[in-house]
């Protein structure tokens, strides 16, 4: 195994989470990738997995502005106000991707995306409530895996943009 060890669920990694383990050595990431014996494809499932809290769960959200995809890195505690993401990064239209188009643009499943190793060079936005976290686990490839990092590793890796997926409250 070239990159960082993998840790847990028996066997060595799924052939997705080793390419992923695989980029994320190559990007300088020293967490271990985990797999579990049972499901993380949710922010919930993956929170109950680890014992930590749902906000610092980081979901991979493939979405479609106008023709283009985009990876929305997202607190898995919050919800993506899409009309008022699209403002933000000025798409006339805003919608999640459905399954094939996720595996088109990231090369990995639904309930699996990590933030990495994709086969595109998709637009990345990351959601600025994910930096209150100090560690923060993000999918690793496949629908039981997960990494740890961090607010500002996720942004030097994906090169992402930050932003807000939910409008300030005015109350």
């Amino acid at each position: 195994m070239r990159g960082p060890a993998a840790e847990g669920g028996g066997g060595g990694l799924h052939p997705s989470a080793q390419r992923v383990a695989d980029a994320l050595a190559d990007a300088g990431v020293n967490g271990t990738v985990r797999q579990f014996d049972r499901p993380t494809r949710t922010s919930k499932e993956a929170a109950e997995a680890l014992g930590c809290p749902l906000r610092a769960i980081a979901s991979c959200l493939v979405l479609v502005a106008d023709d283009e995809s985009v990876v929305l890195i997202k607190s898995g505690a919050h919800r993506a106000d899409l009309d008022h993401l699209g403002a933000q990064v000025g798409a006339g239209v805003l919608r999640q991707a459905n399954a094939d188009e996720v595996r088109a643009a990231t090369g990995q499943p639904i309930g699996g995306v990590a933030p990495v190793n994709w086969p595109t060079s998709p637009r990345v936005l990351i959601d600025a409530s994910l930096r209150e976290e100090p560690t923060i686990w993000s999918a690793a490839g496949t629908p039981n895996t997960v990494f740890p990092t961090t607010f500002e590793e996720l942004e030097r890796i994906t090169g992402a943009v930050t932003v807000t997926i939910e409008p300030e409250s005015t109350s």
